[in-house]
């Protein structure tokens, strides 16, 4: 069973975040369904839809994120997407 996750990456905007992003991603086997990207000023966001294994565990995932967003400066998130719904619902 696959299950879908929203990943969203902020901070300031410089060279390789995309590429060391989607390495995690491409090494954990997820598949993107879905991004958008876009730098306001000098501040770069992304947000992801991807796709991961049922049994992908999300602290594994964050743990990979960790060391990029210590050395690029990042905020890295990831959230199921059905809870993620649940959080954004009018």
């Amino acid at each position: 069973m696959q299950k879908r996750a929203v990943v969203t990456v902020v901070g300031k905007d410089q060279v390789g975040i995309i590429s060391k992003v989607t390495n995690v991603l491409a090494t954990h086997e997820m598949n993107i369904h879905d991004i958008s990207q876009t730098i306001l000023q000098d501040y770069f966001t992304m947000m992801m839809l991807v796709e991961m294994k049922d049994k992908e565990r999300l602290d594994d995932l964050l743990e990979n994120f960790q060391a990029i967003e210590d050395e690029m400066n990042l905020t890295i998130s990831v959230q199921l997407e059905d809870v993620f719904q649940a959080m954004h619902r009018i």
